[in-house]
């Protein structure tokens, strides 16, 4: 079993930092710092500083959700994991950000339904359940905080399963080669793509091999190179909902 992550020892004794929370989140720049003086000294009262290398896992699924996560730096991926192993990136967790699947599990009290991984070094404050739910009973501006996370987040979602179950891959998967581009990451193997479309590596593979026929794309070990960025954009725009 991989490592447990923040849901799993933000509060074990000995384990998450009882750090300067307030002064983490003041430094952090979140729109979370717009709350009143009392909402946040009641919402950190009890929180921990957690801090995750790359490639560590946040959450597995079946996990018990036992924290709010305010991510304070780094980015997470939250994927959905199939009994036999066909893995589809679900979204993606910025600065600032909100769980959509944190949220409903503490709403809920549910456990996690997918997995989450740093895909950077991460750090985060863990807010516990119970101070979690008396601030958002208390607190109207936590509660639009809270809740207009969840909406976004929850659009976006949907927005991806859409994507997966009717638009075509060559369209998929020319969008997720130019946001590559965009991050200048053209360091990318079969395999992520596959995670990030949700499909199989050997479906990636025998379109990225069309596309590099047809002067599109250059592959090579890890690494695919955009030639012709104005077709892959014309390929991908139904993805993007042109």
């Amino acid at each position: 079993m991989s490592a447990p992550g923040i849901s799993g020892w933000a509060f074990v004794p000995g384990r998450g930092k009882k750090t300067d929370c307030r002064g983490l989140l003041a430094d952090s720049g979140l729109g979370i710092t717009a709350l009143d003086d009392a909402t946040i000294e009641n919402l950190l009262a009890n929180a921990a500083s957690v801090e995750l290398e790359q490639g560590r896992f946040v959450f597995h699924a079946g996990d018990q959700c036992q924290a709010f996560l305010l991510l304070l730096e780094g980015r997470v991926r939250v994927q959905l994991t199939s009994a036999a192993g066909r893995e589809v990136t679900l979204y993606r967790i910025d600065p600032g950000g909100s769980c959509v699947l944190t949220t409903s599990c503490l709403l809920g009290s549910e456990n996690y339904p997918a997995e989450a991984v740093a895909e950077s070094a991460v750090r985060a404050l863990a807010i516990p359940l119970r101070d979690f739910h008396s601030v958002l009973e208390n607190s109207s501006e936590f509660r639009s905080f809270v809740f207009d996370g969840f909406a976004f987040r929850l659009t976006n979602v949907i927005r991806k399963i859409e994507q997966i179950a009717f638009t075509a891959i060559d369209a998929r998967l020319a969008a997720a080669l130019l946001d590559k581009n965009v991050e200048r990451a053209d360091r990318v193997t079969h395999q992520e793509l596959a995670v990030e479309l949700g499909t199989a590596r050997e479906v990636v593979s025998r379109h990225l091999k069309r596309f590099e026929a047809q002067g599109w794309v250059e592959l090579g070990r890890g690494r695919v190179s955009l030639l012709d960025r104005d077709k892959l954009e014309s390929i991908a725009a139904p993805a993007f909902g042109d």
